[in-house]
């Protein structure tokens, strides 16, 4: 099912805080196996979009630091397919920039759509299904979004309301709606009664749209980005030198903000944003307790290991997450629900409860001084 008018483009960003010490600035969760599958998660992405769009329609995104180690493990990319950033600049210049460059290279009305590199996604025939139905809604106009079932009334993610169906207006996307707005990270009591209602889904940031309305709503919403935008990809394609002078011209500039805030939010105000429901399994791998969650218990005591289980040793404990990655043995005694991650330079132990909190640690390192274990 190759959909012949879709590019599919993979932010590849992050600088490693939420799963440090494992994860780091110079290589984040996305170049890691964290699911034991034998693939890492960029790996995993890139095959299950290649069947949708064809490996020449595959883009990333990602900071210049990573290009060596992604073109390691997709050495089927070709060169042109990458987008080196200088520094980050947030979602919306990555999505914007690939679609603007795929827009002279293939046609505005080219239809792209945007997945996160790190995401980890159950059930690929579902996926595919929800993708093509995007891809359908696309066509029609409307910025498009895939809204992951809710299993439970979680406090770590933004939610969307879906409303009215638009099946009839796109009958090729039967499971097409209507989105009425965007809601941010809510608390405990408000995501129950979001559940409740089973008008709300998780929103995980996969956005799929026409090019030209991309940028069509870039331009009313942002002008600034899309101006300086415009102007890197009018030089993208005409040698490294005009390239390289472009992006020195205009990309530290551009301001630094996120897909959902600049296009998607002010859109689904006027209406102009539809949504797919997607109920194939979905993790964004956001903290050691979704780690655990992808992983097989290796034990009675539910113990969750990622690396070498002979390099670890319990007694009287349950519970716990452990990544043994420094060739040492690690030893537990009498301690549950603990995230014990151990790498050659740094070990990190805390309890499970507070795997959320492991980026203010890493903030907290930073401020201290501790850089070159970041």
């Amino acid at each position: 099912m190759t959909l012949e008018d879709f590019h599919a483009i993979i932010p590849a960003g992050g600088v490693g805080t939420r799963l440090w010490p494992l994860s780091r600035k110079a290589k984040p969760k996305f170049l890691y196996d964290l699911v034991g599958s034998g693939q890492t998660l960029m790996q995993s992405t890139y095959n299950r979009l290649v069947p949708l769009c064809g490996a020449d329609h595959i883009y990333v995104s990602t900071g210049e630091q990573h290009v060596k180690p992604i073109c390691e493990q997709l050495p089927q990319l070709d060169l042109s397919a990458i987008f080196p950033e200088p520094s980050p600049r947030d979602s919306t210049a990555a999505i914007a920039l690939a679609a603007a460059v795929i827009a002279r290279r293939f046609g505005e009305r080219s239809v792209v759509g945007s997945f996160a590199a790190d995401h980890v996604i159950r059930n690929n025939t579902a996926f595919a299904e929800s993708v093509r139905q995007a891809v359908v809604t696309a066509r029609a106009g409307y910025i498009t979004t895939i809204g992951i079932a809710a299993s439970r009334p979680s406090t770590a993610f933004g939610y969307i309301h879906e409303g009215r169906a638009l099946a009839s207006e796109i009958p090729d996307a039967p499971s097409a709606h209507l989105v009425e707005s965007f809601v941010e990270k809510p608390d405990a009591q408000t995501a129950q009664g979001y559940l409740e209602t089973g008008e709300y889904r998780w929103n995980a940031g996969i956005f799929i749209m026409r090019a030209d309305v991309l940028l069509d709503n870039l331009r009313q919403t942002k002008p600034d980005i899309y101006k300086a935008i415009q102007a890197i990809a009018q030089a993208w394609d005409r040698g490294e030198e005009q390239r390289a002078q472009a992006m020195g011209r205009w990309w530290n500039g551009i301001e630094k903000i996120a897909f959902d805030y600049s296009v998607a939010e002010p859109v689904a105000a006027k209406s102009g944003v539809a949504v797919i429901p997607g109920g194939f399994g979905w993790d964004d791998v956001g903290d050691f307790n979704s780690v655990a969650a992808l992983l097989p218990s290796s034990n009675r005591q539910n113990i969750k290991v990622l690396g070498d289980s002979d390099n670890l040793v319990y007694l009287d404990s349950a519970g716990d997450v452990v990544a043994p990655q420094s060739g040492r043995t690690i030893a537990l005694l009498g301690v549950d629900d603990l995230i014990v991650i151990d790498t050659p330079d740094a070990l990190l132990v805390a309890p499970r409860a507070r795997s959320q909190e492991v980026k203010d640690m890493v903030a907290y390192l930073a401020k201290s001084g501790h850089h070159d274990i970041l």
